[in-house]
């Protein structure tokens, strides 16, 4: 394996199984973008000519994809290997590249093109979970950094994956662990994005009728200090809550504020989409009656209630129920 330590390895995903299993290229779109042989070797090119392209694209994906275009036909060399998992068979194909970059100006979409060779197909069980999340990136063409040398290894004469299945898969906690948080970044930064001043208070509003408390959003402008008002059923004690959309951490002299608005009776509830200051955070656990409620916590809430957030908060968050596999020990 020293000779192939040298190599690296690029995990490609396709539309297309049939073209490159029964043609033996690996191939990438953006048709529009052009002959990618054609610009001088370096992302900056790379990015000028895909913003002069695709002119309304979002600044975000602008060095993803130019990026993957600059990887696909500057980066990868000939006698790199690639895994490619194929959707039709569920099977893990490992190749070789054979040529340097092929430009396919008749292809209906995918037009930028390297020959390989498959050198195995291997079932899915095989390999580890951790392997198998890699290799399921959400990008069309990236590097294989964590699992490399297991897929590598797969490429050895004798390899059939038995070790993998007998053994407990040790990667499946992690893997777990990898999904969850990423779920918990992309519900935060939705909501970050998205909810902004008063739009913060109507979503936590929805999300405590979710919870099953019967809530009053206050009048636009009020200086009440207090955004949200709920009662578990009819009868005290009341909630008053306070909701801040701000980047920046909370305060201990804001959440006296919300302090100051209470009645006799009443209990307290802050919720930010960011965090507390320590001197915050002593202040709520000296004051039992305000509870407060940080980014995190908010979006643990969010993933415990969903099915029961309105329409308008689920397609401003789209996720989808699934089941992951957890390790024994939990």
């Amino acid at each position: 394996m020293a000779a192939m330590e040298e190599k690296r390895i690029w995990g490609i995903h396709t539309m297309d199984d049939t073209l490159f299993l029964t043609q033996n290229v690996i191939a990438i779109g953006w048709k529009e973008f052009g002959d990618c042989g054609k610009l001088p070797p370096t992302r900056d090119a790379y990015k000028e000519h895909y913003l002069k392209i695709y002119p309304n694209a979002k600044k975000g994906s602008v060095a993803t994809s130019a990026g993957m275009l600059y990887r696909f036909s500057c980066e990868v060399k000939v006698g790199d290997y690639v895994v490619f998992p194929s959707k039709m068979d569920r099977k893990i194909n490992l190749g070789v590249v054979e040529s340097d970059f092929i430009y396919a100006p008749d292809a209906v979409e995918y037009v930028q093109r390297r020959k390989v060779k498959w050198i195995k197909h291997l079932p899915r069980t095989a390999f580890s979970q951790g392997a198998l999340y890699e290799v399921g990136s959400a990008l069309s063409f990236f590097a294989i950094k964590n699992y490399a040398d297991e897929f590598l290894n797969a490429l050895d004469k004798g390899f059939h994956g038995i070790s993998v299945i007998t053994e407990p898969d040790e990667t499946i906690g992690a893997t777990a662990e990898d999904i969850i948080e990423n779920t918990k970044d992309f519900v935060l930064k939705e909501l970050s994005k998205n909810l902004k001043g008063y739009a913060m208070e109507g979503f936590v509003a929805d999300l405590l009728r979710a919870m099953g408390y019967r809530c009053t959003v206050s009048p636009q402008g009020g200086d009440s200090g207090v955004d949200i008002t709920a009662y578990k059923d009819e009868l005290p004690p009341r909630i008053v809550v306070q909701v801040k959309s701000q980047d920046g951490d909370i305060k201990e002299t804001t959440i006296q504020s919300l302090k100051g608005a209470m009645c006799e009776g009443d209990y307290g509830l802050f919720v930010t989409l960011s965090s507390y200051t320590k001197n915050a955070e002593r202040y709520l656990q000296n004051t039992p009656i305000i509870r407060g409620i940080d980014g995190s916590e908010l979006v643990d809430l969010v993933l415990k209630y969903y099915d029961q957030l309105s329409e308008k908060y689920r397609k401003m968050i789209p996720l989808k129920m699934v089941y992951i596999p957890i390790s024994e020990e939990e």
